[in-house]
């Protein structure tokens, strides 16, 4: 299926080595919106985002997810970065699809908010809304396994594309 003509792929990283972080940086600035897309796999934890290399406790989420028996939510306030649903550690080497959007990623004048969604088949799916407490354009954004020591595994795929306003 061909991409809207308001989406243009930026950058595509796949891996040729396992990597704990995949990092998207030089981030043009004539663009309304990011999209980020993922197809990973992993040996633990959810994929989390963070923006211009902020490890500050300047993040917060709101998160549901369900596995077709049981749904759950949860929020985090102050955290130091926006984590996804999914852990890859139930299958490990499963593929984890991944969409993040970002909202006007290059004001200038409001927080950055991003809808992220993600899911395995075979384990859950989820949902979640983040805040990035900060009106500094976003020029770098940093995807990683939750857990520090963890990493994505080779032929992860991660696309970065620039959404323009229709």
């Amino acid at each position: 299926m061909p991409l809207p003509s308001t989406m243009t792929p930026l950058a595509t990283i796949t891996l040729a080595s396992s990597s704990s972080t995949v990092t998207f940086s030089n981030i043009p600035q004539t663009y309304t919106d990011l999209v980020i897309v993922s197809i990973a796999s992993g040996n633990d934890g959810a994929i989390c985002i963070r923006l211009n290399g902020d490890t500050g406790s300047n993040y917060s989420s709101t998160q549901v997810r369900g596995n077709g028996t049981t749904a759950t939510s949860n929020r985090a306030s102050n955290g130091t970065y926006i984590g996804g649903t999914s852990n890859f550690s139930v299958t490990a080497g499963a593929l984890q699809t991944s969409i993040w959007n970002i909202q006007n990623y290059a004001n200038t004048t409001t927080n950055k908010t991003i809808l992220f969604r993600d899911g395995m088949a075979s384990h859950i799916t989820g949902a979640t809304v983040g805040l990035w407490r900060s009106t500094s354009a976003i020029t770098s954004i940093s995807l990683s396994p939750e857990f520090g020591t963890q990493v994505f595994y080779i032929g992860s795929t991660f696309t970065l594309y620039g959404v323009k306003a229709a």
